[in-house]
């Protein structure tokens, strides 16, 4: 197998971008951008690190961000599995990307930026539901934006697939593959219950 292994090799298989491409881009949020980034209760997380790459997915029961100003976006760190790989990331490397999306729209947006963590009493509050608080909220400075052309989500038909979600394996599946657990139909039977009680 032979690998592309210069700019120049790589760019001389490719026609050059759709000028629009290049324009779409903004440093900010406009009215548009702010409408659809409130619009999205989904967005999956890019980081960086001494150990290599992560991407989380980051969900809310609406708007999975809080946009502070024209520049800044803040993220609630909600519950999870308390490995933190992100925020370890964002700690040694404030390089992030972003990547929204709302069902049903075959258009993604993105932002790309730098991050910082805060335990701010003034900022975790804003997300208070309840009296329940994320530990942390990822503080996003944004550097550009754009959304990304439909044809992956097209060609994937992401929002109208008849793919029965039955004929992949399940969370308790995996992990009995691993031996970290026994049975597989009663874990993912009782995760729901499970999760209901640490979703925030």
């Amino acid at each position: 197998m032979n690998f592309i292994e210069t700019i120049a090799a790589l760019e001389a298989l490719y026609t050059a971008p759709n000028p629009k491409s290049l324009t779409k881009v903004v440093s900010h949020f406009t009215p548009n951008y702010r409408s659809w980034v409130e619009a999205s209760r989904f967005v999956i997380l890019s980081t960086v690190g001494p150990e290599g790459t992560d991407a989380s997915p980051r969900g809310d029961d609406g708007p999975v961000v809080k946009i502070a100003d024209e520049k800044t976006v803040l993220i609630p760190d909600w519950q999870g599995n308390n490995r933190l790989d992100s925020l370890h990331n964002i700690v040694r490397d404030p390089r992030v990307s972003l990547m929204f999306m709302v069902p049903g729209s075959d258009n993604v947006v993105r932002i790309n930026g730098s991050a910082k963590l805060t335990a701010d009493e003034s900022v975790v509050a804003q997300f208070d539901k309840s009296g329940l608080r994320p530990r942390s909220v990822i503080v996003v400075t944004i550097e550009e934006m754009y959304f990304q052309c439909a044809k992956a989500l097209m060609r994937s038909r992401l929002w109208s697939s008849s793919q029965d979600a039955k004929s992949v394996p399940t969370a308790g599946q995996f992990l009995m593959e691993q031996a970290t657990i026994e049975d597989a139909i009663s874990y993912d039977e009782g995760y729901a219950s499970y999760a209901k009680e640490k979703m925030w």
